[in-house]
């Protein structure tokens, strides 16, 4: 009997020691987890909770002589707007020709209209990963000379070999067992397999995991860029007519709610402080300036351009030349605007906040 009884009490001393161990391990998978958390947030709180977008019009490409210089002052715009983190180009038409979209065949130098629409198909195509150019952007004339440009070399410009957690993909037509999902195209020796059954030829941002794959859409202006620390959104162009359908053409809800025009004839930057904001527009005038698209808009009543913005500022104030051509006015402009953006970015607007919690 006292035999049994020891044995009892060992079994429970050791079922007791078990259920500890058990504790231990919970509490160490819990802090790890809590941990892991934590640092997932420091990792989003980098990111950039605002976006920066720029317009210009596309006429500044008849201002170049042959289709070689146009080829290469759109590059010209598009390493300016990549170098200082662009998340939108818009491309507007200052003489009023109603050019939405950047359908159509190649035409020629000097046919009114047509700059729009090869500014903005330049910069689609500098913008796509080059693994994936092949599978949006077939031969066409206004690329005949993209072998000229030079690369953005993006954040999501991945190399083959290179690890990151986002990756931008095509949906390949390839058979798939139903509800096994679609196989994409990421740039990589081997295709992913995501977790949904999409259209082929679709555009998408992949997560990559270890055990599994989810998908996105590839254009999210409405989100915090560089949630992993860098940036990871892409440059979206829009191609709208008149300056005034830049506003109206917004594609945020609450719109932009900070605009700067540039000129010549605007108060210096210097002396500016700009209020916290959500969404910024910095727009550029073309050969003749912001004036002669507000006097090209029929929907605008106003002929002073200042009155669409909420600051007019001069950028380059004691300029040494009578002009200042917009790729040199988009570097000029945006390195003497980043650290009052920066310095108002700081303070993030009330929506802002709602958005993130």
């Amino acid at each position: 009997r006292r035999w049994k009884q020891e044995r009892k009490a060992e079994k429970k001393k050791w079922k007791e020691l078990n259920l500890l161990k058990k504790l231990e391990k919970q509490r160490v998978r819990e802090m790890a987890e809590k941990q892991a958390e934590e640092q997932q947030q420091q990792q989003e709180d980098k990111g950039r909770h605002y976006t920066l977008s720029v317009a210009l019009p596309g006429s500044i490409l008849n201002n170049a002589q042959s289709l070689e210089l146009r080829t290469y002052l759109a590059g010209q715009i598009a390493r300016a707007c990549a170098i200082f983190c662009v998340d939108e180009i818009v491309v507007f038409d200052e003489h009023g020709e109603d050019a939405k979209s950047v359908e159509g065949e190649f035409e020629g130098i000097g046919k009114r209209g047509k700059a729009c629409v090869q500014l903005a198909r330049i910069l689609q195509y500098l913008e796509c990963p080059q693994y994936l150019r092949k599978s949006f952007f077939p031969k066409h004339g206004d690329l005949q000379f993209a072998g000229l440009l030079n690369p953005l070399d993006s954040p999501h410009h991945m190399r083959v070999d290179e690890d990151s957690e986002y990756r931008e993909g095509v949906v390949l037509d390839r058979p798939c067992k139903p509800g096994r999902g679609s196989f994409v195209n990421c740039g990589m020796k081997k295709e992913v397999q995501i977790d949904k059954q999409l259209k082929p030829g679709l555009r998408v941002t992949v997560r990559l995991n270890h055990f599994c794959c989810y998908h996105s859409p590839v254009k999210c202006l409405n989100c915090p860029k560089g949630s992993m620390g860098e940036r990871t959104a892409v440059i979206t162009t829009f191609c709208v007519c008149l300056p005034g359908a830049v506003f109206s053409e917004c594609p945020f809800k609450e719109g932009y709610d900070l605009s700067i025009g540039t000129s010549e004839r605007g108060s210096s930057v210097d002396q500016v402080t700009l209020p916290s904001f959500r969404h910024i527009l910095v727009v550029f005038g073309g050969l003749q300036g912001l004036e002669a698209g507000v006097d090209a808009d029929p929907n605008l009543e106003v002929t002073d351009p200042s009155i669409l913005f909420d600051f007019y500022l001069n950028t380059c104030p004691s300029q040494g030349s009578r002009t200042i051509r917009t790729e040199e006015a988009l570097l000029i402009s945006l390195s003497a605007l980043r650290p009052h953006i920066d310095e108002a970015a700081k303070t993030p607007t009330d929506s802002c906040e709602k958005e993130n919690h």
